[in-house]
């Protein structure tokens, strides 16, 4: 059959999916359940028509529109699903069908009488008199379509010359308050000439507010101020506008406050008694504790209030932040106490600032007991240990060592082939300080946002592939993660060194070597010391945007500082180890658009390492592959590329790497029933070597590298509670580079790929 008649029959297949649904909807019709003398409420609108330019009425008519009640029926390419169910389940016995679907999808009905449309045109005057339009005219009408049985109401306004202002004035009067109100004005929202706006005004209050607060008055409120307009004066709709406080204002709100006394209690619990505790001056602050959980000299740092400053929400705020920062408590909460002052100087207040930290229990163990299954074809039973200590040297310092270990087999009836099964263990320890380890010390004020942690690793492992080999691994590293912002966070790693030693290794496997140096001289860089750097922005933080953005680049260098202390000729070792010399970038870019509980994700990826020196291949472990859950889902794991490569053996696994990988992925999510959600996406990708490797035909990045990415698509389901994510995805490819010229979209739908994951893939 040729690809135009199944372009053929795949059109004839969708209008007939459109022509049954059609029928669908109009069985579903609703007309004869009208009631005889009433009509459908089925939309309405807003028809403006100004006195004059009015630069954001399109705004503005969206704004009136969201006004109008009440909503009418929605309905689905002219019929109304919802209304129909409604309908049937509210017969005498609507059976339990008919109640199910009402209960899922039903809509009550909206009729032409339920529409009050006197009411809704005082409400449209006066939403245009809260926006300056004073004196507009309203009128309104119901549209009655007698041979569908349904309605629409219209409204009409004359929009009048709005009122704009003149000027902004702020009452004089003795009071300390009015000169901190007076300096903010510099950075108000009022501004001359603008039109006479009430949303704008209640704006203006709580920014007042915000700022008096910074400046320690703790007790305002923006409800004390009032604005008062004065039209007298013009006859062209200008308008005075005067701020000033309202009359008998508590005097305590339009003070400022200071804090006298700032408490701390690093180990506070349900049943405390504060009386019962031990009392420790340090640096200005009382720390309240028994036995000592929390040195203060290392919790002060995290505090930003101190004895004597103004009270400022924004440091209480960023106070919290940081002491939730350590990983150490539960529980953050700061509350404030009003003091007793002089009875002569009634100028300032006093707080008292108690700052409570409710510590998460310090030890932790945990077990797992883990079945995987491998987008590469590898299943088995895994078990995991993990020990936590999140307090260890009594300074908020986090212990984790973990154990893992797993027993993997090759499904599809391959258990006898060589690397058909594999032994795994891995032991992993990592020490976080919550303060930088620097040689030089550094102000707490320094970093206003986060205090970098100081973070440290250690981890051995090991892997045994059935009759081809054995490779045992160290890896350590020295650096610092830290927060610049909301956004941004840095980590860098000064220190990162990782030994590979391949051993064991079986006459299958030397064989694979041989006939590929490219993989050989890839295993034999065994040494790797150098640093890695990783940026990130990150804005998905804000989860109610409709654009959402994610960017994360990480560079890694290794053997520079080596170079300089190596002996021999190239390539040069030390300690008797060839080292590794290579620099990676990779970057990572991501793009949501959420919209009615949907969201359509996008990424870019693109990464590329460079070896130089010492090294004539990136080291086997810093190269990149494509295919798999988190990647070309179409595709297995390492299956993809390099190139147009084409693997002619079961060891393939092992070749398809490479130093440069570009991938692009879309995906459209969209909500099923509760917890459960779907999706559609669509992937490309794949990995090349900017080298020519002779034992590998096609694996070289060219001009032509569009025509040579590996694209896939499909479906998923995934369960999600509380952002927990269980993911399957059935992918298949449509376009498969290791096929010759001419055959390379392949639409291969009768031979999907189920991933499995946790999480979503970007």
């Amino acid at each position: 059959m040729t690809r135009r008649t199944n372009h053929t029959l795949h059109l004839l297949k969708r209008v007939s999916a459109l022509l049954l649904l059609g029928l669908l909807l109009y069985s579903c019709s609703v007309e004869r359940f009208i009631p005889e003398d009433k009509f459908l409420y089925v939309d309405h609108r807003v028809e403006l028509t100004p006195d004059s330019v009015v630069n954001d009425i399109d705004n503005i008519q969206l704004d009136l529109e969201a006004a109008l009640r009440p909503d009418p029926v929605s309905g689905l390419l002219g019929g109304y699903p919802g209304l129909y169910f409604h309908y049937k389940a509210s017969r005498e016995k609507p059976g339990f069908i008919n109640r199910f679907l009402n209960k899922k999808f039903g809509q009550e009905p909206v009729y032409d009488t339920d529409v009050q449309t006197y009411e809704m045109e005082q409400i449209l005057l006066n939403r245009l008199e809260n926006k300056g339009f004073f004196y507009s005219v309203a009128t309104s009408e119901i549209v009655r379509d007698t041979t569908h049985k349904e309605a629409e109401a219209i409204y009409r306004l004359r929009m009048s010359k709005p009122y704009r202002l003149k000027t902004y004035q702020l009452d004089t009067d003795t009071l300390p308050v009015y000169n901190s109100i007076k300096n903010s004005l510099t950075e108000s929202l009022i501004k001359k000439d603008m039109r006479f706006d009430l949303s704008a005004m209640k704006a203006e209050r709580q920014r007042i507010d915000g700022y008096l607060k910074e400046q320690g008055y703790y007790n305002f409120n923006p409800a004390f101020l009032i604005f008062e307009t004065d039209t007298n004066q013009y006859k062209n709709r200008r308008f005075d506008l005067y701020l000033r406080l309202k009359k008998d204002v508590p005097p305590k709100s339009v003070i400022p406050y200071k804090i006298a006394k700032v408490n701390v209690y690093p180990n506070n619990t349900v049943e405390l008694d504060s009386s019962a505790l031990d009392t420790t001056r340090f640096a200005q602050k009382s720390f309240i504790q028994g036995e000592t959980f929390f040195k203060p000299k290392r919790l002060d740092p995290f505090i930003l209030l101190e004895e004597g400053d103004l009270y400022s929400p924004s440091t209480s705020k960023s106070t919290s932040r940081r002491l939730g920062s350590i990983g150490a408590y539960k529980f953050v909460n700061i509350r404030y106490n009003e003091l007793e002052t002089d009875a002569a100087d009634d100028s300032l207040g006093l707080l008292e600032a108690n700052i409570f930290l409710s510590p998460l229990n310090k030890r932790a163990v945990r077990a797992e007991v883990k079945g995987v299954t491998k987008s590469n074809g590898f299943t088995g039973p895994g078990l995991g240990f993990t020990f936590v200590n999140r307090n260890l040297f009594k300074g908020g310092e986090t212990l984790n060592i973990s154990l893992d270990g797993s027993y993997e087999v090759q499904a599809g009836g391959a258990g006898n082939n060589a690397g058909s099964s594999s032994i795994q263990l891995g032991l992993n320890g990592t020490l976080i300080f919550p303060r930088m380890l620097f040689p030089v010390t550094i102000s707490k004020d320094y970093f206003k946002y986060d205090i970098p942690k100081t973070k440290m690793e250690l981890g051995v492992a090991y892997l045994n592939r059935t009759q081809l080999f054995t490779l045992g691994s160290v890896e350590g590293k020295f650096g610092y993660v830290w927060q610049a912002n909301k956004y941004v966070t840095h980590e860098i790693n000064p220190v990162a060194i990782n030994y590979v030693s391949l051993a064991n290794t079986t006459p299958e496997f030397d064989a694979i070597l041989e006939a590929n140096p490219f993989l050989q001289t890839s295993f034999e860089q065994q040494f790797i010391s150098g640093l890695t750097y990783s940026f990130i922005y990150n804005g998905m933080v804000d989860a109610g945007k409709a654009h959402q953005i994610y960017f994360n680049a990480n560079f890694d260098t290794a053997g520079n500082s080596l170079s300089l202390i190596a002996s021999g000729n190239k390539p040069q070792s030390i300690f008797g180890l060839d080292y590794a010399q290579y620099a990676r970038l990779d970057a990572d870019v991501r793009y949501h658009f959420n919209f009615s509980n949907q969201t359509l994700a996008t990424r870019l990826f693109a990464g590329l390492g460079v070896p130089y020196g010492n090294s004539e291949v990136v080291p086997y472990t810093k190269q990149y592959f494509s295919g798999g859950p988190y990647s070309v889902r179409a595709f297995r794991t390492r299956s993809l590329g390099p190139g147009t490569y084409e693997p002619d053996n079961d060891n393939s696994y092992y070749d398809q790497t490479g130093n440069l990988r570009l991938e692009a992925n879309l995906e459209y999510r969209f909500p099923l029933i509760n917890v459960l959600k779907g999706a559609l996406f669509v992937d490309a990708g794949n990995v090349w070597n900017t080298t020519d490797n002779e034992a590998l035909d096609g694996d070289t990045f060219g001009s032509d590298f569009m025509s040579e990415l590996g694209i896939g698509g499909g479906f998923g389901l995934r369960v999600d509670i509380q952002s927990f994510v269980i993911r399957l995805d059935l992918a298949a490819p449509f376009h498969d580079p290791s096929l010759q010229q001419g055959e390379r979209w392949s639409w291969d739908v009768s031979n999907p790929i189920l991933n499995f994951a946790i999480g979503y893939p970007f």
